[in-house]
Order: C-alpha cells, then sequence, then structure tokens
C-alpha cells in the first residue's frame, strides 16, 4: 500500500506480473470513500485457468476478492461491475456464477462483448464503497 501527496492510496499487494515484470497500474487504487479494481482476469500464479466461462468466471471472482481485501473491503460493498465476455453465448453460463457471490443485494453491472487483452473469456473490474 503507498499514499500519494493527492490523498490517494495504491494498493497493490504483491504488484509484479507474471514473470516478475513490474506492473504499470496498480491492482486497485482507493480515492475516499471508494476503491477501484483494476480488470481481473482469470488466472492463477500468472496461468489463464483452463476451462470454460464457468471456471473462469470463479477465478476472476477470487482474484477480485482477493484484491478487495487489500482494502478491508468484500463482495459486500461493491456497487458497480464492469464485465468484459469475449462471447456472448457465454452470458448465462456467467450469469449463473456471478449471481453466486452477489446474493442479497446485487451492484449495478455493464455487460458487454469484446476482445480481452488475454486469451480469455471474461474480465472485470469493480468498484466498492467503503467509508474510511
Amino acid at each position: 500500500m503507498t499514499n500519494t501527496p493527492k490523498g490517494i492510496t495504491r494498493l497493490d499487494g504483491a504488484d509484479a506480473a507474471a514473470g516478475g515484470t513490474p506492473r504499470p497500474f496498480a491492482k486497485a487504487v482507493r480515492a475516499g470513500d471508494y476503491i477501484y479494481v483494476s480488470g481481473q482476469v482469470p488466472t492463477v500464479d500468472g496461468e489463464v485457468v483452463s476451462g470454460g466461462i464457468i471456471a473462469q468466471t470463479e477465478a476472476v471472482m477470487q482474484n477480485i476478492m482477493a484484491v478487495l481485501e487489500l482494502a478491508d473491503c468484500g463482495l459486500e460493498h461493491v456497487v458497480k461491475v464492469n464485465v468484459w465476455l469475449d462471447d456472448p453465448r457465454d452470458f448465462t453460463s456467467f450469469n449463473s456464477v456471478f449471481a453466486k457471490y452477489f446474493t442479497a443485494h446485487p451492484p449495478a453491472r455493464s455487460t458487454v462483448q469484446s476482445a480481452i487483452m488475454v486469451d480469455a473469456k471474461v474480465e472485470m473490474d469493480v468498484i466498492a464503497y467503503k467509508p474510511e
């Protein structure tokens, strides 16, 4: 965790991509009461999880929860989610996994089809709200 003069806190944890290359972005940034989590893809130890949309969505959710933990937050603090799917036919299966994690009070969400920068089926970023 590093503070900037602007009162913005970078939340990085182990801030290196696969192979030890430093990331040119923070895993998350706290700005006031909001935590902005960078896009999470279905990786474990730097490798994309094999399998279909269900396994990959589970991995993304685990990665999001790990990053939120750096800000002492959980999924209950998430107010907005952006989702990119590489294949719109995966929407129903993706949604079934997503619904398991956001049951009582689901966040606002946008879901679009898009080419993802790694060979994955899904990417998600979130915004959480937790007063300091």
